[in-house]
C-alpha cells in the first residue's frame, strides 16, 4: 500500500508514518517543517520526505496521484499559535484543505484530521452531552474569541471534505481527535508542559483548570483508530470521534500523576482555566467501536510515564 501523509512530520503524522512503515507500507511525507521538524525522528523513519508548501496551489501541480490512502494532518494548531495569530490559523488551515480538494481525484481515499473543538462551545452551553457522540450539533459559542479560529477552520474542513467527496466520487473519512498526547508533541500541551515543569522542580506547582475534566488518548491508540478507519469501507462519508473514553480524569489528578512519575511532591497551586477552555471533554466512541472494533489499550499512567521519559531524555523541543 502507498500512503501520502500531508503534514506527516508533525506529532501525529510521525507516529502514523512509523506505524504504516512497520506494517510494510510505502510512505511519503510532505511537510513545510514550520512545526514538524526535519530531525532524526523523521530522517530515520525510512519514508520518502518531500518539503513543500501545502498552502501554495502550484505545489499540487507536481504531486503525483496513485495513492491508496491520503492523510491530511497539516494545520496550525495549539492554543498559543491560535491566540497569537488567529488569522494565520484560518488562512493556513483553509487553504491547505481547499487546495487538496481541488487536487483529489475520483476513487481516492482521504482522512481529514478534525477536532473536538468544533462542538466544545455546546458543552459549556449545556446543549451537548458528555461523553459526546458525533450526532450532536456543532457550536461556536463566541466567534470573537481568538481560540475559536481553529475550531471554525476545522468545521469548514469537515463540511468541505464530506460534501465534495460525495459530489466528486472520492472517499473521505473525518476523524475528530480528542486530547491526543505522547512523545514529540511539542511543549505547549498539558501533559508535556506539566512534565517539563515537574522535571524542572517547580514549586509551588501551577495547575490551571484543576477542576476541569479530560479523557486523554495516547498517540499510539489514535494511530490505531486512524489505520482501522482507513481500512474500513463503511467509514467513508463518516465523522468519527477518536480518543480514549476509559479514563476520564480531573486535571488536578493528572498533575498529581505527573508529579508522582517525576518523583517530586511540590505544593499544588490551582488556578482558573484559560479563557474559552471547555469544562469537560470525553468522546462517545460507539461509532468507532461499531465500525472498526477499536478499543484503547494504553492506560493513562503508562502513557504519562512514556511521555515523561521522552521529555526527560529530549528536553524542551526547539
Amino acid at each position: 500500500m502507498r500512503a501520502l501523509l500531508l503534514g506527516g512530520a508533525g506529532f501525529i503524522g510521525a507516529h502514523l508514518a512509523r506505524r504504516l512503515i512497520a506494517d510494510g507500507h510505502d510512505v511519503t511525507i510532505v511537510d513545510d517543517f514550520s512545526r514538524g521538524r526535519s530531525d532524526t525522528a523523521i530522517s530515520e523513519l525510512g519514508a520518502q520526505v518531500v518539503s513543500g508548501d501545502l498552502t501554495d496551489p502550484a505545489f499540487y501541480a507536481g504531486l503525483e496521484h496513485g495513492w491508496d490512502q491520503i492523510y491530511l494532518l497539516a494545520a496550525v494548531v495549539g492554543v498559543r499559535n491560535v491566540e497569537k495569530d488567529p488569522a494565520r490559523v484560518v488562512r493556513v488551515n483553509t487553504l491547505v484543505a481547499m487546495h487538496l480538494l481541488d487536487w483529489l481525484q475520483p476513487g481516492e481515499r482521504v482522512f481529514f484530521a478534525s477536532t473536538s473543538e468544533v462542538y466544545a462551545g455546546g458543552v459549556d452551553a449545556g446543549i451537548v452531552p458528555v461523553p459526546t457522540p458525533e450526532t450532536i450539533p456543532t457550536m461556536i459559542s463566541d466567534i470573537t474569541a481568538p481560540r475559536f479560529a481553529y475550531a471554525v477552520s476545522k468545521l469548514l474542513g469537515e463540511a468541505a471534505f464530506l460534501h465534495t467527496a460525495r459530489a466528486r466520487g472520492f472517499d473521505a473519512v473525518v476523524g475528530r481527535f480528542h486530547n491526543v498526547y505522547g512523545p514529540r508533541m511539542g511543549a505547549d500541551h498539558v501533559i508535556p508542559e506539566m512534565s517539563l515543569r515537574a522535571r524542572s522542580g517547580e514549586d509551588p506547582f501551577r495547575v490551571p483548570g484543576a477542576d476541569q475534566f479530560r479523557a486523554f488518548c495516547h498517540v499510539d491508540d489514535a494511530v490505531e483508530a486512524m489505520v482501522r478507519l482507513m481500512a474500513t469501507p463503511e467509514a467513508a462519508g463518516q465523522i468519527v470521534h477518536i480518543g480514549n473514553d476509559r479514563e476520564e480524569t480531573n486535571i488536578g489528578d493528572l498533575a498529581k500523576l505527573v508529579l508522582r512519575v517525576a518523583g517530586t511532591s511540590p505544593v499544588l497551586a490551582p488556578s482558573d482555566a484559560p479563557a474559552g477552555s471547555v469544562h469537560r471533554r470525553c468522546p462517545d466512541l460507539s461509532k468507532l467501536r461499531e465500525l472498526t472494533g477499536y478499543e484503547p489499550t494504553v492506560t493513562l499512567e503508562e502513557g504519562v510515564r512514556t511521555t515523561f521519559a521522552w521529555y526527560a531524555s529530549h528536553g524542551r523541543p526547539s
